[in-house]
């Protein structure tokens, strides 16, 4: 591969560029000295998330239109893209199957196919959810057992990246990325996002909802710690995967109390109450010894202050409409969803 500047100044294609994972690593390349350019519809993200920095050249684009992509890809010519963008809602998935598969299989292999054609790089987030319901924590050497639309269309994802890498020589790295949580997320979304959920939730003076018994466990992740494995990945390590999340996973019932701890400081006074258990995963963490001893990962995350931090954030945005999804599968869709 050649790069188009120098290492210090590299052109990354960033996807998703108004959500979590985008908005957080733009700003982090353009502070390093790098040209970012963004691509995003603002459909699961907000245009008040995007960078004000000279160096983002900013395309608002449906992954989903393919001459649009070419267009930028063209127009750019970038030395590595980032695809971040994903409708991440694992139970909502059995209910969305064409839109998660169109959103998270369709807009990949658009991405997939000008990064062939141009030569570029790229670095996919994956999910923690290809491993399904396997004993925990996971490795990257598990065999992938998804349980859900989106654990699928990951996986699947992931074996077309291989096939172009076999085929075409296609440069590219996995990474399975879970529970992450920061500024700039979308808690407005009332399908995905827990502790986001459960934010927003406070601040409307709304129960926070635990789905089933509450004792599914996860490990909660701060975005800060995802900046360095990240740039490890700009230009090494090809065809890895690497899990990258927090070592310490909670209960859902210990989060909540958490974030209804949070919630008190703030002059909000939250209460729990239990819903209908839902189709997901009991238990899901993941060991990350690889990126560790590859990527020099190292995960501080402190849950009650990270949701400290979220809730400071979360008070001081406007209040955004909540949003709803049209369902595809109407079938045994739970009471709290209708």
């Amino acid at each position: 591969m050649t790069w188009h500047g120098q290492r210090g100044d590299m052109k990354v294609l960033v996807t998703g560029t108004a959500g979590l994972l985008g908005a957080n690593y733009s700003r982090h390349l353009l502070e390093s000295g790098h040209t970012v350019i963004g691509m995003d519809n603002f459909s699961g993200g907000y245009k008040a998330f995007l960078p004000k920095n000279d160096n983002l050249k900013f395309y608002k684009v449906n992954l989903e239109n393919k001459k649009k992509v070419t267009e930028v890809f063209d127009k750019e010519n970038p030395d590595v893209a980032y695809h971040f963008a994903a409708y991440a809602a694992e139970g909502l998935s059995p209910f969305i199957r064409n839109y998660n598969y169109r959103n998270n299989v369709i807009c990949s292999a658009n991405i997939i196919n000008e990064c062939i054609n141009h030569n570029t790089k790229m670095v996919f987030t994956s999910s923690m959810a290809v491993y399904g319901g396997q004993e925990p924590p996971f490795t990257e050497d598990l065999r992938p057992q998804p349980i859900d639309p989106y654990g699928v269309a990951k996986y699947a994802v992931e074996c077309d990246l291989k096939q172009a890498s076999q085929q075409f020589g296609m440069r590219y790295n996995i990474v399975r990325p879970h529970n992450v949580l920061g500024k700039y997320q979308n808690i407005w979304d009332r399908y995905r996002n827990v502790i986001g959920i459960f934010i927003r939730k406070a601040i409307n003076n709304q129960p926070i909802l635990v789905y089933g018994d509450g004792e599914q466990t996860r490990a909660f992740s701060d975005i800060q710690y995802y900046m360095k494995p990240f740039d490890k990945l700009l230009d090494g390590h090809d065809g890895e995967i690497f899990n990258i999340g927090a070592d310490k996973y909670f209960t859902i019932n210990e989060s909540a109390e958490t974030v209804k701890r949070v919630a008190k400081k703030y002059g909000y006074d939250a209460t729990i109450e239990h819903a209908e258990a839902r189709h997901e995963v009991k238990h899901a963490y993941c060991n990350h010894n690889k990126a560790k001893t590859l990527l020099e990962f190292q995960d501080g995350t402190q849950l009650e202050p990270l949701i400290d931090s979220m809730f400071g954030w979360a008070v001081k945005q406007p209040n955004r409409k909540v949003k709803d999804m049209p369902y595809e599968v109407t079938k045994d869709i739970y009471d709290y969803w209708k």
